[in-house]
């Protein structure tokens, strides 16, 4: 499969500037993020991807668009690949505003409020990162599979620090990372 963080949003270009949290609850792209996004479109066209996977953050589901309209392909939102509730950013909108927002998009399996109420130890995003990767393993078709999520569920799925618009590849079936180091960049 192909995981594909977010492109640049509000939050990332501001802390990034001042290490401190601007406090932006679910931000949106950047002019930056939104040419990351149309580059990971252009990137990811030759793929034989069949599935999108994105987490309900407003920032992964715009970078997830170009992908989408590119390849033809619905988009599955899917909480289980969301950020790691830790700062502003990782407070998310409601499905209600998610789905005025981004009509057409299927919502009706999400809760109104989807993210957790308070910060997430680590212990918890590497033990949801270990049920996906084992869901991801369980499928035939998971080669085929794209995910447009974050860093911190990125880092506890693989235990690699990735920027705004960068890809891995990654085989589910492949052993977890023994260790996770949560120092960001």
């Amino acid at each position: 499969m192909i995981l594909l963080r977010h492109g640049q949003s509000e939050f990332n270009l501001l802390f990034t500037q001042t290490r401190r949290d601007p406090g932006i609850a679910d931000p949106v792209l950047t002019p930056l993020g939104h040419r990351q996004a149309e580059a990971a479109a252009e990137a990811l066209a030759a793929e034989p991807i069949r599935r999108i996977l994105v987490s309900p953050y407003r920032r992964a589901i715009q970078t997830a668009l170009p992908v989408a309209r590119r390849l033809g392909l619905p988009l599955s939102v899917t909480p289980l690949v969301r950020e790691r509730y830790a700062f502003t950013c990782d407070i998310g909108s409601p499905r209600t505003e998610l789905a005025m927002a981004f009509p057409g998009l299927a919502l009706d399996h999400l809760e109104e409020v989807w993210w957790p109420p308070q910060e997430e130890p680590a212990d918890q995003v590497e033990a949801r990162a270990r049920l996906f990767r084992a869901e991801m393993a369980a499928l035939e078709d998971w080669a085929h599979t794209l995910v447009v999520s974050h860093w911190g569920f990125i880092m506890a799925l693989t235990g690699q620090s990735v920027t705004n618009g960068q890809m891995l590849r990654v085989d589910p079936r492949a052993p977890a990372p023994q260790e996770v180091s949560w120092k960001h960049p």
